[in-house]
């Protein structure tokens, strides 16, 4: 079985510019400029994601929440600790 992690997010659709805001409790805070339509701001996750924990794309993928805020993320290559480690040091 391929190493993974799981993430919770939540999204702030139409924001001024994409960025990483930190933990509200267990969940992580994003913004990202696209619009919560058609499924752009779940591709803008997926890449801010990939983009921030130096891993591809096609290693995040949104497990549950596609049409709310908040989202459950997988991490495919990644351990618990590895995540937690690569997002401190994105801070």
């Amino acid at each position: 079985m391929a190493t993974e992690a799981r993430l919770t997010v939540q999204v702030r659709p139409r924001a001024a510019r994409d960025a990483v805001d930190g933990w509200a409790g267990p969940a992580l805070r994003m913004r990202v400029t696209a619009p919560p339509a058609d499924g752009a701001a779940n591709e803008a996750v997926r890449a801010l994601l990939a983009r921030t924990l130096g891993c591809p794309r096609s290693a995040v993928e949104v497990l549950r929440g596609a049409t709310t805020r908040t989202k459950l993320i997988r991490i495919v290559g990644l351990s618990p600790e590895e995540l937690r480690a690569r997002l401190a040091a994105a801070e």
